[in-house]
């Protein structure tokens, strides 16, 4: 069954469409451990025989929903950089304002953010077919490494990680191949970076850090800007990130 698909087209998407929306509504007050497809059936106002005859199970309906989410928060992302790139943004500015377009879409659509960053759902394991939606957020990032290293925007680092490289072949082939020194363990880095944004959110989005700082968002600019040094790469501040 094809579950692919963001939540911008589902107003073209008919039934499955409908399905979903009602789907999200059912996230937002029980969370993703209460989604079944009775629950959506009755959010919805239908039989679950209507609900069945697009999701059979409920794991396919969670299946479309991870997905949607991750294209969606993706496609913020990449938005955003196409905007910054089209102004001549350096690459610091760059992923300024797509780690800024993910913490929008992360507070606009909370439910969907917590379905993809939160805690596991029981009983589900996401499919193969979730990796290339899941994979855009990634891509954009490193998308904007590779272009500070093209553009000679990286300072080296002060030490390289220690040991032999630590990564999959899937994640050099989305950065496109292993640098040469000094900057052969940008890929790790980038990793780092990349967890560092999602910890971030995640502490941002569940309230973690109101009790600790009087401006979250100016506080989220400077976390960025602090993680990004781990690759050598200046963020602007103040005046200089708008």
């Amino acid at each position: 069954m094809d579950v692919s698909g963001t939540s911008a087209s589902d107003a073209k998407d008919g039934l499955p469409g409908g399905v979903k929306e009602a789907a999200r509504g059912v996230l937002g007050k029980a969370g993703a451990a209460g989604l079944t497809l009775e629950a959506v059936a009755r959010e919805r106002g239908v039989a679950v025989a209507e609900v069945e005859a697009v999701f059979p199970h409920r794991d396919d309906l969670l299946t479309a929903l991870v997905i949607d989410a991750y294209n969606a928060s993706g496609a913020a992302m990449e938005r955003a950089d196409e905007a910054a790139r089209e102004a001549g943004a350096s690459a610091g500015a760059r992923l300024l304002a797509v780690t800024r377009a993910l913490r929008s879409w992360s507070f606009e659509h909370t439910e969907e953010f917590t379905l993809i960053y939160g805690s596991p759902v029981p009983g589900y394991h996401a499919p193969q077919e979730t990796v290339p939606a899941a994979s855009r957020t990634p891509a954009v990032l490193a998308a904007i490494v590779r272009a500070a290293l093209e553009g000679g925007e990286l300072t080296p680092p002060r030490r390289a990680v220690p040991g032999p490289p630590l990564l999959l072949p899937e994640a050099v082939q989305l950065f496109g191949g292993v640098p040469e020194a000094p900057f052969s363990d940008i890929i790790e880095r980038g990793i780092v970076l990349w967890s560092n944004l999602i910890g971030l959110l995640i502490f941002q989005v569940f309230s973690r850090t109101h009790d600790s700082v009087r401006d979250e968002s100016a506080f989220f600019d400077y976390a960025i800007a602090v993680a990004a040094e781990g690759i050598g790469l200046t963020v602007p501040a103040g005046e200089d990130a708008e």
